[in-house]
Parts: structure tokens; C-alpha cells; sequence
């Protein structure tokens, strides 16, 4: 896992020593996530809930550098005694926009942080594709992995608005 946090500060430094070169400027977003487990994750879990901050620095016409970092709270099903599970998702990607237009293709890698003691690290990826809408808004859907000892799942969305 260092390694992988350590290999995410080198790209992150990399972007943003070659977005020097670009007269655009970065910017944040807040957003709420949400999320359907998928496969065997939709047996345990019912519902993501959560929100996130993000950074996107530009790196080269229409390619981006983002990092985020967030909150999601996955809904154990009743079945299995309810309650939630709470994890931090910290990642680091490429988001392109298609033909300069709000359309979007996105990919990140990182991690999901369990709060749970003795919960661990998961290692976490997401490819998604959305739209940014004049005015700020941001609408994203994506498929969600984190794998340690097996794989979480999900299809999620954000809707987010930057500033």
C-alpha cells in the first residue's frame, strides 16, 4: 500500500510540474456519491452513500490530473444484522474530455480506507464517464472496485458542483 501512495505522489507531482506549462487553471468540486453494490457485494450490502472533494488540475488540452478524497457509508442488509460500514476513498486519475465538450471519460486508482478497527486498506479503481453542464455542475457514473481478500463492487454516480 505505500508503495502504491507513494507511486500516486509521484504522478500527482508530475502533473502538476507539467501543468505549469498551461495558462488554465485548477479547480475543486464537491459532490455526493451514491452507489448499487453489483455481484456478490449486492448479497451483504444494499446501498453507498456519501460525498467527496475533488481537485482537477489541467496537464495537457482537454486532459486533466484529479485526486479525490470522500466518505461513503455502505448499508449492511438487514439479514445480516444492518447497521453500516464507513470508508474513506482517496484516489488519483485522468479525466478526458471528449472533443472539448462536456462529455467526459475518467479513470482513478487508489485507495479505500476502512474506518472499522481493524478494517484495513482496500486497493480501489473506477473508469466512469459523465457530463459537466455550463454553470458547474458535474454528473458522473462509474463502476467501483476495491479488492482486498475478495472484491466490493459497484455501480456508482456524483453529482457534484465546482467551484
Amino acid at each position: 500500500m505505500k508503495k502504491l501512495l507513494f507511486v500516486l505522489a509521484i504522478i500527482a507531482g508530475t502533473a502538476f510540474t507539467a501543468s505549469a506549462q498551461s495558462s488554465s487553471t485548477g479547480h475543486f468540486s464537491i459532490g455526493f456519491d451514491g452507489g448499487f453494490p453489483v455481484g456478490s457485494s449486492s448479497d451483504v450490502y444494499s446501498v453507498v452513500l456519501g460525498g467527496n472533494l475533488k481537485y482537477e488540475q489541467p496537464i495537457a488540452s482537454a486532459t486533466y490530473f484529479t485526486v479525490s478524497a470522500g466518505y461513503s457509508s455502505l448499508k449492511v442488509k438487514d439479514v445480516f444484522g444492518g447497521g453500516s460500514l464507513g470508508y474513506v476513498p482517496l484516489k488519483a486519475g485522468i479525466k478526458y474530455y471528449f472533443n472539448g465538450a462536456g462529455f467526459y471519460g475518467e479513470g482513478q486508482l487508489g485507495a479505500a480506507i476502512s474506518t472499522e478497527s481493524g478494517g484495513g486498506t482496500a486497493f480501489a479503481y473506477s473508469p466512469g464517464i459523465g457530463y459537466t453542464i455550463d454553470g458547474g455542475f458535474d454528473l458522473g457514473v462509474r463502476y467501483e472496485g476495491w479488492s482486498k481478500n475478495g472484491t466490493f463492487s459497484q455501480i456508482g454516480f456524483r453529482v457534484g458542483y465546482n467551484f
